[in-house]
C-alpha cells in the first residue's frame, strides 16, 4: 500500500514522484519499459532539450489556451535550471532559448533517478498493467504484483514514437472513469505529399533553408527540409501541430529579400531566372521550382506582371500535404485528456477524487523547443504537491 502511485517513469512521472516524496508521501512508480525515461533519452539528438527560457502558455495548444498557466507560473524554467545546475549537468543555450546538455541526455534521467531514489520513491520497471480499479483506494493489478494507494497519477504519455513503448493505455483508464479525451493527431510530425507530387520533392531531398511557414493562422520562421516524401525541419514540424487533413499551408522561401525589387534591379542583364534565383535560394531548390512552376528564360524577357507573379508564389508557396508520417515519426500527441476535466491547478480529475493526469496524456501540447518537457516538469510538480 502507498500514499501514491504513478503509471510511466517519463518526465513527468518522475517529477512527481520527485515532488511527492519530499513531501513525505510513499510513492512507487510502475513504468512497463526496461528503463526510465526513454522519450528523455532520445531527445535533442541524445542531448536533451530539457526546457525553454522562454516559456509561456502561448507556446501550447490546447481546447482551454489558459490552462496550462497556472502550472508554468509555479514550476517555471528557472525552478528545473536550478535542480540541473544542483545537480553539475554543465548546458547551453542552442536558439531561441533552447537549453541542452553539454554532455548527454542520461545525466537529466540520472539527477531524476537519483533524487527518486534520494527521497524514497521506489521505481518498478517492466510492469504490465493488466488493470485499474477505484474501491475505497485505487487498485492496480500488474505483472508483478496488486498495489494499493490512495492517489493514482497517470503519465503515461501518448501516442507518438511506438517504438518506444508508447500506448493508448491512459487515454483508456479516463475514459474507463467517464473522463472525456479529445480528438487525438501527431503533433510536430513531418508532412508527406501525393506520389504526383513527390519527385519534385525527390530531387531536392536534403536541401535546407530558412523560411517563414504559415498554417490556420500561425505563423514560424524556422529552417526547412526537403525530403524523399515531402517537408521536415523545425518551421514544418511546428506548423503541423496546427494542420489538418486537407488543409494548405503557406512557405515564404525567401523571407529576408524582397524578390520583386531582387528581380527589378537584375532586369536589365541576361540572367537567367534560375541563375538570379540560385543567389537567394540552394541552386537544386531554384533549378527544380522553376522547372514545375515556370520556365527559366533571361529575366529581361519577362513582363513586369509576369516577375510579381512569379516573386508572389516564392513568397507564399502554396501546398496541400496529402498526410503527415504519423505517430511513429511524431515528437508529439496533440489533444489528450479533456482539460475541462481537470483542476488547472492541482492536475487532479474533477470527476474522480485522487486521480491525476499530468504531462503529454493531457491536452496541452507544447510547441518544438524544450516546451514540451517544461511543461512535464510543471504538470508532474504541482501533482506531487496535492497527491
Amino acid at each position: 500500500m502507498y500514499n501514491v502511485i504513478i503509471l510511466g517513469a517519463g518526465a513527468a512521472g518522475l517529477m512527481c514522484a520527485i515532488t511527492a516524496a519530499r513531501r513525505g508521501r510513499s510513492v512507487l512508480v510502475l513504468e512497463r519499459n526496461r528503463a526510465t525515461g526513454e522519450k528523455i533519452r532520445i531527445s535533442g539528438g541524445g542531448r536533451c532539450n530539457f526546457t525553454n527560457i522562454d516559456t509561456s502558455h502561448e507556446h501550447y495548444l490546447s481546447a482551454n489556451p489558459h490552462f496550462s498557466k497556472s502550472a508554468l507560473a509555479r514550476f517555471t524554467p528557472d525552478d528545473f535550471i536550478a535542480l540541473v545546475t544542483k545537480h553539475g549537468i554543465q548546458y547551453h543555450e542552442k536558439k531561441l532559448g533552447q537549453l541542452f546538455c553539454d554532455g548527454s541526455s542520461h545525466q537529466i534521467i540520472e539527477m531524476l533517478e537519483s533524487d527518486c531514489e534520494e527521497r524514497g520513491a521506489k521505481i518498478v520497471l517492466e510492469c504490465d498493467i493488466s488493470s485499474v480499479r477505484k474501491d475505497d483506494r485505487f487498485v492496480i493489478e500488474t505483472s508483478q504484483g496488486s498495489f494499493e494507494s490512495d492517489s493514482l497519477v497517470v503519465a503515461t504519455g501518448g501516442l507518438s514514437i511506438p517504438k518506444l513503448g508508447a500506448t493508448d493505455f491512459g487515454y483508456g483508464i479516463a475514459k474507463q472513469f467517464g473522463i472525456n479525451v479529445t480528438s487525438l493527431r501527431p503533433g510536430l510530425v513531418p508532412f508527406t505529399f501525393s506520389r504526383t507530387d513527390r519527385s519534385f520533392f525527390t530531387e531536392i531531398s536534403g536541401v535546407s533553408l530558412e523560411a517563414i511557414v504559415t498554417c490556420n493562422g500561425r505563423t514560424f520562421r524556422e529552417s526547412i527540409l526537403f525530403t524523399h516524401r515531402g517537408l521536415s525541419g523545425p518551421g514544418i514540424l511546428q506548423v503541423s501541430s496546427y494542420w489538418n487533413r486537407g488543409d494548405e499551408i503557406s512557405v515564404n522561401l525567401s523571407p529576408d529579400v524582397d524578390l520583386l525589387e531582387f528581380f527589378k534591379a537584375k532586369q536589365r542583364s541576361s540572367v537567367e531566372l534560375t541563375t538570379a534565383l540560385s543567389e537567394i535560394l540552394p541552386r537544386r531548390l531554384a533549378k527544380q521550382w522553376c522547372e514545375k512552376y515556370v520556365s527559366s528564360m533571361p529575366l529581361h524577357h519577362y513582363s513586369p506582371r509576369k516577375l510579381e507573379s512569379i516573386a508572389a508564389q516564392l513568397h507564399s508557396w502554396k501546398l496541400v500535404p496529402e498526410a503527415t508520417e504519423g505517430y511513429p515519426k511524431a515528437e508529439v500527441t496533440v489533444g489528450g485528456v479533456d482539460t475541462n476535466e481537470l483542476s488547472s491547478k492541482t492536475m487532479e480529475s474533477t470527476r474522480v477524487p485522487g486521480l491525476y493526469f499530468i504531462g503529454e496524456v493531457v491536452d496541452v501540447t507544447g510547441h518544438l523547443g524544450g516546451y514540451n518537457f517544461q511543461w512535464a516538469w510543471a504538470s508532474g510538480f504541482v501533482a506531487g504537491q496535492y497527491v
